[in-house]
C-alpha cells in the first residue's frame, strides 16, 4: 500500500527479541536491557499473524532483526512458517556469533539473505566495541558460512565511529576485492544507551568515500544497486568482486524512498526510525473478538501516519526515547 506521501510500503523489519549476546557501545548498555514480563512480548504465532496481515497490504519482504535474532529459540521454525505463508524475500541481520551452527537450517527454512555486523577486524578493538566478546574470527566464520550456502548477496555492516574504528575503513574495504562481499558503511545514529552520541563521533559518508578514493581511485557507481530492500547506495572499487555501500541517515537523507515499517518485539509498529510515534498491535492481537481484517486495518492505520522524514537533525528530538535494540535497526 501507499503511505500519505505516495511511497510504496512493501518491507517490514521485525525485531523478534530485544535481547543480545553482545553489548555494542552504539546500541545497548553493558548491563543489558531491563527484562519485562514475558507476556509483554509477542509470541511467534502472533508475529506470524502480523506478517499475514502485512501480506494482505502488499508487504512481502521481511527482515528478521533483534536484539540478536539467533538467541531466540524457535527462529528456524518461524522463518519456515512465514515463508510458507507467502513472504517473497526473507533476510536477517545478525552479529554472526551463533550463525554458523544455524546457517544451513535457516537456509532450508527459507532464509534468502543475511547481513552480518562487523565493525572491526582487531580483537582488542572488537572487545572495546562489542564488550562481551573479543574474537572477530567467529564473525568471519559466519561470513564464510553465508558464502558457502550462497545466501547472496552477503552483506557486512560496519558502523563507523571516529576515534573508534574509522582508521579501518580502507582495511575493511579490501575484503570486497576478491570475494562477493558487500560492505556497507553505516553512519552512527543517536540511539545508544551506552555511549553519548556527538557530532565528533560521526564520520559522514562523503568523507568515507573520499578516503576510499584516495586509496583505490575513483569508485564505480552501481546504478542497479545490490539486491535488497534497504537504503544503501553502492559503489565498486575498480575490479572488485564485491561492493562498498553507504547508509547515510545522518548526512544524506533517503526518506523520500523509504519503503519500510518496523515491528518491535513488544508488538508496536514504528513507521519511522526517527520518530517516537508507535502503534501497539497487542490490543488487537489479543482481543478474542478481533478479526484478521481488524489487524490489517490497524497496520494500515499506522502506515497512514508515517511521517515525511526523520528528525535526526534535532538534537533534542524525541527519537532519543527509543533505542536501537528496542526497534531492530
Amino acid at each position: 500500500m501507499l503511505d500519505p506521501f505516495g511511497r510504496e510500503i512493501n518491507y517490514m523489519r521485525i525485531s523478534v527479541t530485544d535481547r543480545c549476546n553482545l553489548r555494542c557501545v552504539y546500541c545497548m548498555p553493558l548491563e543489558g536491557v531491563q527484562l519485562r514480563p514475558r507476556e509483554e512480548y509477542l509470541t511467534f504465532e502472533e508475529i506470524e499473524r502480523v506478517v499475514r496481515a502485512g501480506l494482505a497490504l502488499g508487504i512481502d519482504r521481511i527482515r528478521i532483526t533483534g536484539g540478536e535474532p539467533t538467541v531466540r529459540p524457535g527462529l528456524v521454525e518461524f522463518i519456515a512458517r512465514i515463508k510458507e505463508a507467502g513472504v517473497r524475500d526473507i533476510s536477517m541481520t545478525t552479529n554472526g556469533i551463533l550463525f554458523p551452527k544455524m546457517a544451513a537450517d535457516l537456509k532450508r527454512a527459507g532464509l534468502n539473505r543475511v547481513n552480518i555486523s562487523l565493525d572491526t577486524l582487531r580483537p582488542e578493538r572488537f572487545k572495546a566495541i562489542a564488550r562481551l566478546f573479543d574474537d572477530p574470527q567467529v564473525v568471519l566464520d559466519a561470513v564464510e558460512a553465508a558464502l558457502e550456502l550462497e545466501l547472496h548477496p552477503v552483506k557486512l555492516n560496519m558502523v563507523v565511529m571516529r576515534g573508534w574504528n574509522d582508521d579501518e575503513i580502507v582495511e575493511m574495504a579490501r575484503m570486497t576485492l576478491d570475494r562477493p562481499i558487500h560492505l556497507r558503511y553505516i553512519e552512527v545514529m543517536p540511539f545508544s544507551e551506552a555511549y553519548p552520541f556527538s557530532e565528533e563521533v560521526l564520520v559522514p559518508a562523503a568523507e568515507i568515500r573520499q578516503r576510499l578514493m584516495a586509496e583505490f581511485g575513483d569508485l564505480e557507481p552501481l546504478k542497479e544497486g545490490v539486491p535488497g530492500n534497504g537504503p544503501a547506495r553502492y559503489w565498486r572499487i575498480p575490479g572488485a568482486k564485491g561492493t562498498v555501500g553507504f547508509i547515510s541517515a545522518m548526512t544524506e537523507c533517503f526518506c523520500a524512498g523509504c519503503n519500510r515499517i518496523r515491528l518491535s518485539a513488544d508488538g508496536k509498529i514504528n513507521p519511522c526510525l526517527g520518530h517516537i510515534h508507535e502503534y501497539d498491535l497487542k490490543p488487537v492481537l489479543r482481543d478474542p473478538s478481533a478479526t484478521e481484517e481488524d489487524l490489517i486495518r490497524a497496520i494500515e492505520a499506522a502506515i497512514l501516519r508515517k511521517p515525511r522524514e526523520h528528525n535526526f537533525d534535532d538534537p533534542n528530538g524525541e527519537y532519543t526515547l527509543r533505542v536501537m535494540h528496542g526497534i531492530g535497526g
